[in-house]
């Protein structure tokens, strides 16, 4: 067995069942204290999820984050729940899939305690526009970033003597942590406005907890200008990424840089054409007329003579001039239809008055490709191949206006594109203090019970026994805290006290009151090895009596 643990061994039984156990009480206390102060210190920051809930909400809520492994504590109050830290949006749809908490805002489950009887149609009316607020600020509080939501509805309402209706509109209040919260009140602004009828967005009115307006009025979006905007975003990007799917394969994606500037016409055109065909006739219709006209005229006229005027004589008739005639005609009308076109186009789209495209390309990578001993001429040649596939990729049309340059230059190193803005060092520092602070506390707790528990036992336990290697009587008598004078006189006896006068001081009784006094010390000793005290002390008895 080495020396080392025969020593251990020997100091404990020395000890005494008494002391073991008292050193055993202190082990344990010290282990006990460092295990909750670990765990003390070190548990998760936690994190508001939400407040003002009812016991069953806290109860359903905390089943669900229990089976999904997520931690979580109880506010003191009851009606809060807290995660840790950074699983704030986790939580939040995991929740939001159950349908929970039900008591944050009250929805349709409005209904289900209303009463059949006694409910006036304006309770009516309140109660379905409560719920539908309720439902809305669920939705919005589904919302990545969106921690808490409140909707204010104003529904439609044509009174008796108004000529007018009043439209409806809505505000909404949102907590938001992480987030852009420009584009999210724009999203919010739509959400309202498909859920409630009749309401349009621009009657929409999103703050946040501060108060800061974040959307109102009109939507900025639906502007010619925007629109005009995000068209030539659009196409500016597609012919950049044109660009690098032509070169990428080539040059590599970080030896070449590609800049593109549209000038695109957004207006609206109707053009309306009407075409008629000379050559292209349709009988549409033929009209006939025929007239055939005959006509027999005779005149009889009797002659004046003598015999008209004698009485009972008649006179003989003469037959008069005759005429006939016969007409015959014929007329026929036809009525053509000439064909035509008429064109309608009505024009939404977009075209492209003109283009400019600059490109950059790395001359390194040129000179890699090319070889060491590359010329001026075989880049500038080379620089031209590339414009051409520029050309070919981008739809460039000199005709049009277009402009393209491309051009061989030296690369920074170190530049990738546009540097992104890094958070310095005391934000990210910031992030973390509480974790700092709490890993310090437990090191220094950690440091003390060491120092002050473990060091001294582990002291007590390594030193060697009196039985097997005794101090000297000069070990001993160093060991020993210098006699107070007042107590040496009283042991020593009157004559002894009476020749050394004692002079108590406040430092004196200071340092009576915080090292034992030598009879402590002695009987300290005793109890620990009886024969070895006796030794000692005869050995100091006779050194005094030689002396």
């Amino acid at each position: 067995m080495p020396e080392q643990i025969k020593t251990i061994i020997a100091n404990l039984q020395g000890f005494g069942t008494k002391r073991l156990a008292i050193m055993g009480a202190i082990a344990a206390l010290v282990i006990a204290v460092v295990g909750i102060a670990s765990v003390y210190l070190n548990r998760p920051a936690y994190e508001t999820l939400y407040v003002g809930l009812d016991r069953a909400d806290v109860n359903q809520i905390g089943m669900v984050l229990g089976e999904a492994g997520i931690a979580f504590d109880v506010g003191s109050d009851g009606t809060s729940v807290l995660v840790a830290a950074g699983n704030t949006a986790q939580a939040r749809m995991l929740l939001a899939e159950k349908g929970l908490p039900t008591s944050a805002n009250a929805g349709y489950e409005l209904f289900d305690n209303v009463g059949s009887l006694g409910l006036t149609s304006f309770m009516q009316q309140v109660t379905r526009v409560r719920a539908l607020e309720g439902e809305i600020a669920r939705t919005i509080q589904s919302l990545q970033g969106i921690k808490a939501a409140r909707v204010h509805i104003v529904m439609s309402e044509r009174a008796n003597f108004r000529r007018d209706e009043q439209q409806p509109s809505a505000s909404v209040v949102i907590r938001y942590a992480g987030t852009d919260a420009t584009k999210t009140a724009m999203s919010i602004r739509h959400l309202v406005a498909a859920a409630v009828p009749a309401l349009s967005a621009d009657k929409v009115t999103v703050l946040d907890s501060t108060g800061n307006l974040l959307a109102a009025g009109d939507d900025p979006s639906n502007t010619s200008a925007a629109r005009s905007l995000g068209v030539e975003q659009t196409v500016e990007t597609q012919i950049e990424d044109n660009i690098r799917r032509a070169l990428s394969p080539y040059l590599g994606p970080d030896n070449f840089r590609a800049s593109v500037k549209a000038d695109v016409n957004t207006d609206t055109r109707q053009t309306e054409e009407t075409i008629y065909d000379p050559n292209s006739r349709v009988e549409r219709s033929v009209q006939t007329v025929k007239s055939n006209e005959n006509s027999n005229q005779k005149q009889a006229s009797t002659p004046t003579t003598v015999e008209q005027n004698l009485p009972e004589t008649q006179a003989a008739s003469t037959d008069g001039p005759q005429s006939s005639s016969q007409n015959d005609r014929k007329e026929e009308i036809a009525n053509y239809e000439i064909s035509s076109k008429k064109i309608a186009t009505v024009s939404n789209g977009y075209s492209v008055d003109k283009m400019s495209i600059a490109v950059v390309v790395n001359q390194q990578r040129l000179k890699d490709i090319l070889g060491k001993d590359a010329t001026p001429e075989q880049i500038a040649q080379r620089v031209a191949d590339i414009q051409k596939m520029v050309a070919s990729a981008t739809g460039f049309d000199e005709k049009r206006g277009d402009i393209i340059d491309v051009s061989a230059v030296e690369f920074i190193d170190g530049l990738d594109g546009v540097p992104l803005e890094q958070p310095g060092i005391m934000e990210r520092i910031g992030h973390y203090t509480g974790t700092l602070i709490n890993a310090a506390a437990f090191v220094v707790v950690v440091f003390l019970l060491a120092f002050f528990g473990l060091r001294p036992m582990a002291a007590a336990l390594t030193a060697r026994p009196a039985a097997l290697a005794g101090p000297s009587f000069e070990e001993v008598q160093r060991s020993l805290p210098t006699p107070d004078p007042a107590v040496t006189g009283a042991i020593a006896g009157p004559e002894t006290a009476g020749a050394r006068p004692v002079v108590q001081t406040p430092l004196d009784d200071l340092r009576q009151k915080l090292r034992p006094a030598p009879q402590e010390r002695l009987a300290r000793m005793v109890d620990l090895n009886e024969e070895r005290t006796a030794q000692i002390l005869r050995k100091w008895a006779a050194q005094e009596a030689t002396a």
